[in-house]
């Protein structure tokens, strides 16, 4: 009898080291919880993580605020970005999306650049708006078609994972980011409502802009070093030739094609009186410009 009762005791041992494991796994976060708990932990460290540190899928909690240097595993690779959600972020409504990017110095050379675009005023001064926007930008790997196909996958992203008016996708752009941005705004003009093209040249193509209505602003300082206002007069006048052969009128045009070329005692009055180029920044700052794309929608 006592034989039998120490196998039963081992046998009853050896059955609760097997279960063990079974316990732990149930008692801890299911895996979508675990995941969102690491991204923040990692986003929080300067590190970048993969895919958003939050959900927005109905009836789970977000993160609200800035969500820095996040990568998403796209078609072509990683892609490296930041992200604004509105203060009371709820997915009852829906949000319009602006997708801005930067220019050459803030695209994505490694860690070290990493998140260099976070106190941009093309990303900031969006989210400083009286409206709630959620507001994302990319540090891309270079300015050509394949940084076309990464913005837009990243537009596809947000509208599919987060609260976001498909009405009201909106998009800006500046130097490099301008050239990458007018080439996916053209490659899909039925995604995006209004496009700021800041301090660049046009890449992209014109009939697809006018064929689905997309409105948009070019800004170039007349003295811009870089590129030269006659750039940006040629995009305006490829646009504005365009919307005329999709049958649109002089004031319908004026609606949804604008250019400012402004010379230097205008930069002079906004505290820039030399290097144009990177002051064609400060269009960020024109409050009537930002609110100008973000009035129209689809």
């Amino acid at each position: 009898m006592k034989r039998k009762s120490t196998a039963l005791l081992s046998l009853l041992c050896s059955l609760c080291l097997v279960c063990l494991p079974g316990c732990s796994e149930a008692s801890a976060p299911s895996g979508t919880e675990s995941a969102d708990v690491l991204s923040g932990q990692q986003a929080a460290a300067g590190t970048p993580s993969s895919g958003p540190a939050e959900s927005a899928l109905p009836g789970e909690s977000v993160r609200t605020g800035l969500i820095a240097e996040q990568i998403l595993d796209g078609e072509t690779g990683g892609i490296h970005y930041s992200y604004s959600l509105p203060e009371g972020y709820s997915t009852e409504r829906k949000y319009p999306l602006m997708m801005t990017m930067p220019g050459y110095d803030m695209m994505w050379f490694g860690e070290d650049s990493s998140g260099s675009n976070r106190n941009w005023r093309g990303f900031l001064c969006w989210t400083e708006l009286p409206e709630d926007m959620i507001v994302v930008s990319a540090q891309l790997t270079d300015w050509h078609e394949t940084s076309a196909r990464q913005a837009i996958e990243l537009t596809e992203y947000f509208l599919n994972h987060f609260s976001v008016d498909e009405r009201r996708i909106y998009a800006a752009g500046y130097s490099a980011g301008g050239e990458t941005m007018s080439q996916a705004v053209s490659m899909r003009p039925d995604l995006y409502a209004a496009y700021l093209h800041g301090a660049s040249q046009w890449d992209g193509e014109f009939a697809p802009i006018a064929e689905n209505g997309v409105a948009v602003y070019i800004f170039m300082a007349e003295g811009d070093e870089y590129y030269g206002s006659e750039r940006a007069r040629a995009a305006y006048d490829g646009l504005h030739s365009a919307y005329m052969d999709a049958g649109w009128s002089e004031d319908e045009i004026g609606d949804v094609l604008q250019i400012q070329t402004p010379d230097e005692a205008w930069f002079a009055q906004r505290g820039v009186t030399g290097n144009y180029h990177g002051g064609g920044n400060v269009v960020f700052e024109e409050t009537s410009v930002l609110n100008w794309i973000v009035s129209h929608s689809k």
